[in-house]
């Protein structure tokens, strides 16, 4: 199955009789809700989805952006017109992490069809796309969440992963080693984990690098589709970004929801720094 869609592609389905489902997540880390851009200017019939309100739970013991209610989340879904029957697109107007963690959630839900718009909304009016003011009501969807789709780790799965796997850090490489840590209680990272940053899966206009190169890359770091593989970041979201990337160079992986912001919040948990996985 296709996990991305290019801006010419989404032209031609968004005309068709019957289009995929779009949901707009704007989503800044650390500002404030991306609704205001959203109304502002987005790609015609997208639908505003809130990534801290609905793509996770309050931050607290499991981190920054744990999962959300199955329940709230399936709720948000059908509000926004998700149908298990209708492909679903997704994008934002950022690094695509938000757009990423949608097309996570809704595939670890069990959606059969999501994608993510390459570029975001960049790419789409680069492409010559408008934009629109118009705020789409959609029709209830019936969208019913079954987790487990897709796999993911708790903080005692990353660890053994990391001994027995290849457990990917998607953080910048200066978190990774330890050298500052913007966030989180401690600097470093997981032992054993590898540093795979997650802007090196991109070109400098955002869009994702062929999968061939992708393949090259993650099978220069070990993850191939012939080992165990896991991905954290600093809170569940830029790692889905990565999964997505795997998902391009065909190499599947679980997340780890709780990522460093859990991992870190544990005094018991032991850290490693410097460039190696320690």
């Amino acid at each position: 199955m296709d996990v991305i869609i290019t801006a010419k592609e989404w032209a031609s389905e968004s005309a068709g009789q019957r289009p995929p489902t779009l949901l707009d997540i704007r989503y800044r880390p650390g500002a404030a809700p991306g609704r205001p851009q959203y109304e502002a200017g987005h790609l015609p019939g997208a639908v505003y989805i809130d990534m801290d309100a609905e793509l996770a739970a309050e931050p607290g013991r499991r981190g920054r952006h744990p999962l959300p209610d199955t329940g709230a989340f399936g709720a948000a879904m059908r509000r926004a017109g998700v149908r298990s029957d209708r492909p679903v697109v997704v994008y934002d107007d950022g690094l695509g992490w938000a757009a990423a963690r949608a097309w996570w959630m809704l595939r670890w839900a069990g959606h059969p069809s999501v994608r993510v718009l390459d570029g975001g909304l960049a790419a789409w009016t680069a492409a010559g796309g408008e934009l629109t003011t118009e705020v789409p009501v959609p029709a209830d969807g019936d969208f019913v969440p079954e987790p487990g789709a897709l796999p993911v780790l708790d903080a005692d799965g990353a660890a053994a992963l990391a001994r027995r796997g290849v457990l990917l850090d998607a953080r910048a490489g200066e978190r990774y080693r330890g050298e500052v840590e913007p966030l989180d209680r401690v600097a470093g990272h997981i032992p054993g984990a590898v540093s795979a940053p997650t802007t090196e899966n991109v070109t400098e206009d955002g869009l994702f690098r062929p999968a061939p190169e992708l393949e090259a890359r993650f099978a220069r770091l070990g993850a191939t589709g012939a080992a165990e593989v896991g991905v954290y970041c600093g809170s569940g979201v830029s790692a889905a970004h990565e999964i997505l990337a795997l998902a391009v160079a065909g190499v599947p992986a679980a997340l780890y929801v709780g990522s460093w912001s859990e991992w870190s919040s544990d005094p018991a948990r032991p850290v490693a720094t410097g460039p190696d996985a320690g």
